[in-house]
């Protein structure tokens, strides 16, 4: 019988005291616990990372640019038609 993952785990961290009593005086001046206010800021800062790495911003002239090139690709040049072949050389050769 296998077992199911456990639904809620412990995360730990050890910080000054002076970190704890910020801490604190936040998660109640929200009306939070102490490991509510820790796993919200926690996830809100994560996901601000997480987007910060998959999502490219662009100005209104670069984002034009872009759509331009995809729309009106250049014709290959000599390193491009190099790597294509690569390419579909490995393919060929381990599929």
């Amino acid at each position: 019988m296998s077992n199911p993952l456990p639904n809620n785990v412990r995360v730990t961290a050890r910080v000054p005291v002076s970190v704890k009593e910020t801490l604190e005086k936040a998660a109640d001046l929200t009306g939070a616990t102490l490991n509510q206010f820790l796993v919200a800021a926690a996830v809100k800062e994560a996901q601000e990372v997480i987007k910060q790495q998959q999502v490219i911003s662009l100005s209104s002239s670069d984002a034009d640019k872009i759509f331009s090139l995809i729309e009106n690709p250049p014709a290959p040049n000599d390193h491009l038609k190099e790597a294509i072949a690569r390419h579909q050389a490995f393919f060929s050769e381990t599929h």
